[in-house]
Parts: C-alpha cells; structure tokens; sequence
C-alpha cells in the first residue's frame, strides 16, 4: 500500500494526502452483511451529549464482521478486499464451500483467491483463526478474544499486531502494540498475521472538510470561553491557565491523570503496563 499526494493547487490540497487502495480490490460492498447505522450525534438514550464533537459526516452502512470465526474446518476463499468507513483496517469478503458469505479483517498478505480456515488444528498461515494453545510462541496474531468465544476484541485497527510471547498453564502472555503484556486464556482464538493497511497512520487530512465528513465537529479551545464555560477562560488577552495544570470543562486534570479503576477485575491479567 502506499499513498497519494496531491498537486499543491489550492493550500489544502498542499498537505492532503489519501491512501492510493492498492489493497482494495472489491469496490461495492456485499449487500447481505450490511446493516444500518443510526446517527446520534455523540447523544444518549435521554436525548443529552455525552460526547463532545460529534454530528454530521457522510452516510454510512456498517459492515457485519466475523469476529468470532466459529465456523471450523470448513475452507472459504477470499472473494476481495474492501475498504469499509468503519475502522481504519480493510475487510475482506470470504466465501465457504458451503456458500455462506462473511466479512473478517484483512491482514497483510492476503489477497483475492487465497484460502482461509479456522479450527482447532489449523495451519499456521495468514488469516487462519485458532485457539492460541495451538499457535507457536513468537507468532504475530490480531483480532484476539479476552474470553473463549466471545469475538475478538483486542489487536483490530490498521498495521498492529500483537505477539505470542509464552504460554504457562491455562494463560498465554501476550505483547500488545502499545507494549503492555498481558495474560490471555489459551482457549480465546486468535487470527495469524499483522493488519493490513498499515500506511493508514500516514494520511493527513489537508483540511478542516474531511473532518466534517468523518462526522467530527470542531473543538474550541477553552482559553477563548468565558469563566462560566471553562475552567481556563476569562481574563484580558491571553492569559494563562492559572492552576498547575490543564484541565476538563469539569474540572477534571486533562494530561497525565489516570483514570482507570484501581480495583478492576481486568488489572490481574495485565503483567506489564504499557509505561
């Protein structure tokens, strides 16, 4: 994969860049796994922002992903590789020899004819999905489950991958992209390979437009609120934040403050911190 630059006619066009899609090879998507996406703008069930700078953006079906690849020892052939507006990584529509359809995620190296299967005792070749008690330590997976399963939930965006590091009893040690380690049951699955589309980090916007497509809409800062609105507004001319840190409209440290549960349950399974 690699990117676009544009011809710098216009100052946004001087620094926008877009993916050229050379992975993609399937342009419509299957109209059998699509299913509608309701707009809420960032609002919950009462009507009430809940996060800030949603709305707009251009419409979009979500794509029914296979997550979970249950449907074992039986071969499906890739069909094409799709770009979905969902997440940052392709998709690739497969086919089984039963003629059943399914979308999982595209790794790197898979392309339009090649043959994919999960199970039990599978072999350890891109896009197979299997329980990590089956796969070598050292190899690179993605889409792995936290519980037998339940669909893969960690390792999923574009160009990540995680590594099987050991495995001691019933857990196996995982490294993460963001270098945490982490102990998983060796009965979750996990799919051999890295995540296509890694050059996806690399795309720059050029301008405010795309942002609005994605559905964001524009952050204001809060030295330019007044006091009522924000913890650092107010004051004549640019002043300063005037406490020792920054912080949220709430009051709340914005940088460095560590918001996660000390008394989670999760924290056991978590040997080594990202820092």
């Amino acid at each position: 994969m690699g990117m676009k630059h544009y011809r710098a006619y216009t100052p946004s066009r001087r620094n926008m860049t877009t993916s050229d899609y050379a992975e993609v090879t399937k342009k419509s998507p299957e109209k059998s796994l699509l299913a509608t996406k309701k707009k809420n703008a960032g609002r919950n069930s009462y009507g009430r922002i809940t996060v800030r700078h949603q709305g707009g953006g251009n419409r979009q079906k979500y794509r029914i992903i296979d997550f979970k690849r249950l449907k074992d020892n039986v071969e499906a052939t890739v069909v094409g590789i799709e770009y979905d507006p969902n997440r940052s990584a392709n998709i690739a529509l497969i086919q089984y020899e039963d003629g059943e359809k399914s979308y999982i995620l595209a790794p790197q190296g898979l392309t339009d004819g090649m043959k994919v299967v999960s199970g039990e005792k599978v072999d350890i070749k891109v896009g197979n999905a299997m329980p990590i008690e089956n796969i070598p330590v050292g190899t690179m997976i993605h889409n792995i489950e936290l519980n037998p399963r339940q669909g893969g939930k960690l390792v999923r965006s574009a160009g990540q991958e995680a590594q099987l590091m050991a495995k001691e009893g019933a857990y196996a040690h995982v490294r993460l992209p963001s270098g945490e380690m982490r102990l998983v049951s060796i009965k979750c699955r996990a799919t051999i390979g890295t995540i296509g589309n890694s050059d996806y980090e690399n795309v720059k916007l050029g301008k405010a437009g795309r942002k609005r497509h994605m559905g964001i809409r524009p952050t204001v800062r809060g030295s330019a609120m007044n006091p009522n609105d924000h913890p650092h507004g107010g004051g004549e001319g640019k002043a300063p934040i005037g406490r020792p840190g920054p912080v949220t409209p709430w009051g709340k440290p914005a940088l460095g403050y560590k918001t996660r549960n000390k008394k989670k349950l999760s924290n056991k399974f978590i040997v080594k911190r990202r820092k």
